[in-house]
């Protein structure tokens, strides 16, 4: 028994020619519909040539469909279809855009009953109708049928599109209008392929258990968070292209160094405050309720954090003394203390590169490269005080070999990459480079330029250890790499929230861990500007990073843009206001606008709620 035919479902057939082509199609079943009854569509040119020869090769013919209700038209039994196609929907006569937009959602709500998971909608639209970066020329959006949008309140994401070649179907004859005979143009016509879109996320709370010290302790983890906790794109099993980075850059740097990854119990949760960091850059953590481990724990725990000078926490006075310590807790922001921990416990061994990655977690503006939680691979090393430079050049020079070789790999064109001077550094700082500062002295940032962005993007961090942490003999060299940008860069991929999609898709892309150029499933994601104004507490900084992190939790990650757009101050009162423009658009999932408008009204309550702000 061979698999199922494909069952394929043809809407507003005017001669049914379209559908005569693809009848004899192997392994599929044709269902060739028509809005008219049988009567009226038999008349019209070669249509009742076109049916006998469908009903001839086992196809069905169905007449009087009403493409927004095709679940009615369908016993349940046969409701399901691999593929459906609509070639130049159309509501007839003189119908201006907004009557077809207003047809064309009736149609795609109707197909989330009837098309199968896997399956496709085949839209043809005129040029320019559709409203994309495709149509040549291009309307304006409010003149065109906005069918990405349309599309989108649906469930459904424009994954393809491509010119529809009238010229290649044999026998084809394209009618036009339903009540007219004159003809559509079809000359730069596009066909638009639309597939469905993963689930809005479910942001149910989550508990997480991790080590503190010699307890496992468990806490609620921030919202913003949820779908990104624990995603094990670093485990062995994992064929991101995160992981296909740090194995492929671990394997080289084995070719020069003895190597040892130590990347195995690293703590999830720090306590105290680290010294230099923003306050509103932080996750804060509370344990849940009874977990908090004993002033002994606490303090061990603390230690291992406090060890290393320019990293260290407000409460390091509270260790020493052995007084009581504060019970603050924060998600880790790096894995520096962790290997500066190690290297005052004299636990290092000299001569040997020492690897430790996992995710960190820092809270920061919303931009296409800013990322809350990134994968930080941090490379130690120990040698002879005096070499310190000499090895940095050897590591930086296998770090440039590797990775020149992954980008060519993935899309033929070698990277520029550079080693930069952190006192004579030109190019603005990245927002993965600015919070670094804040962490410790940086000696040189590691820049990646692409076609892309030829201008570069740090990608890494240089450092030397502060005298505390050398002996009389050794002095120590560290490398901080942030593989997601890195994973961007190399596999030309826009957005960082593409690396944490849910979707398929995007790992089909790398199998068994091969880095290849990205093509996004989601073509020309609708977006939606909404603007905020509100008065500023009176004698208060305005945070803006709150202010960014809000949006975050509130929108499930869906705000791709904040802009400041005016500030005000009241001349006599001195009150200051601010407007901002935020612009709601998803990377890999389907966004529709009344539920960005819904994100954009729970966003002006929470910063009311939060922030202290009163609305305008």
């Amino acid at each position: 028994m061979g698999p199922p035919l494909r069952r394929v479902l043809l809407l507003g057939e005017g001669n049914f020619s379209f559908a005569a082509a693809l009848c004899g199609a192997p392994g599929t079943h044709v269902v060739a519909t028509c809005y008219e009854s049988e009567e009226e569509a038999a008349g019209r040119g070669a249509a009742a040539r076109s049916i006998l020869r469908l009903r001839a090769s086992g196809a069905e013919v169905v007449f009087s469909v009403d493409c927004t209700k095709l679940k009615e038209h369908f016993v349940p039994g046969e409701r399901e279809f691999d593929r459906i196609y609509f070639n130049f929907p159309h509501c007839g006569r003189k119908a201006g855009v907004v009557k077809n937009r207003q047809l064309l959602a009736g149609f795609f709500h109707s197909c989330a009953e009837v098309l199968a998971q896997e399956g496709e909608i085949h839209v043809a639209l005129c040029n320019g109708q559709g409203g994309t970066p495709a149509d040549q020329p291009r309307r304006e959006w409010h003149n065109s049928w906005q069918i990405v949008a349309v599309a989108a309140a649906a469930g459904f994401i424009l994954s393809h599109v491509h010119p529809f070649e009238a010229g290649t179907i044999d026998g084809y004859k394209c009618t036009g209008y339903r009540s007219q005979d004159k003809s559509f143009c079809v000359e730069g016509a596009l066909n638009h392929i639309f597939t469905r879109s993963t689930a809005p996320p479910c942001f149910t709370p989550v508990s997480c258990q991790t080590q503190l010290g010699s307890q496992k302790v468990s806490f609620q983890v921030p919202q913003v968070l949820v779908d990104k906790i624990n995603r094990g794109f670093l485990e062995v099993n994992s064929s991101h292209p995160v992981r296909t980075i740090k194995e492929e850059l671990s394997a080289g740097l084995s070719q020069v160094f003895p190597l040892q990854n130590i990347s195995s119990c690293l703590p999830l949760l720090h306590q105290g405050h680290p010294r230099g960091v923003c306050h509103s850059s932080i996750f804060w953590i509370t344990l849940s309720p009874g977990e908090a481990p004993s002033t002994e724990e606490m303090s061990q725990g603390l230690a291992d954090a406090v060890l290393c000078s320019h990293f260290g926490q407000d409460t390091d006075e509270n260790v020493q003394e052995g007084c009581s310590v504060p019970k603050q807790f924060y998600l880790r922001l790096s894995l520096l203390p962790r290997a500066q921990a190690i290297i005052q416990k004299r636990t290092f061994s000299p001569g040997t590169l020492h690897v430790l990655s996992g995710p960190v977690f820092r809270k920061c503006r919303i931009t296409p490269h800013s990322m809350p939680v990134f994968h930080e691979m941090l490379l130690v090393l120990a040698v002879r005080r005096g070499t310190e430079h000499s090895c940095i050049q050897m590591l930086v020079e296998n770090i440039k070999t590797t990775v020149n070789s992954l980008h060519r790999g993935a899309s033929g064109v070698k990277p520029s990459i550079s080693l930069q001077e952190a006192t004579s550094f030109g190019a603005e700082l990245n927002d993965f480079a600015a919070f670094e500062w804040q962490l410790g002295e940086i000696q040189h940032f590691l820049c990646v330029g692409t076609d892309a962005e030829p201008s570069g993007s740090c990608v890494g961090v240089i450092r030397t250890a502060p005298e505390e942490l050398k002996s009389q003999e050794l002095g120590v060299v560290s490398a901080s790499l942030n593989l997601d940008l890195l994973a961007m860069l190399l596999c030309g991929i826009s957005d960082w929230r593409m690396l944490w999609t849910w979707d398929r898709r995007f790992l089909r892309q790398f199998p068994q861990g091969e880095l290849r150029l990205f093509k996004s499933f989601s073509l020309y994601p609708p977006s939606y500007v909404h603007d905020v104004s509100f008065w500023v507490p009176d004698g208060k900084d305005f945070d803006e990073v709150a202010f960014h992190s809000l949006a975050r939790r509130v929108s499930g990650e869906m705000v791709v843009s904040i802009q400041l757009r005016d500030n005000f101050q009241q001349p006599g009162t001195g009150r200051r206001s601010l407007c901002y423009r935020v612009t709601f658009q998803s990377c890999d999932r389907a966004l529709g606008c009344r539920e960005a408008a819904e994100m954009q009204l729970r966003f002006r309550e929470e910063i009311q709620q939060h922030l202290g702000v009163t609305l305008r």
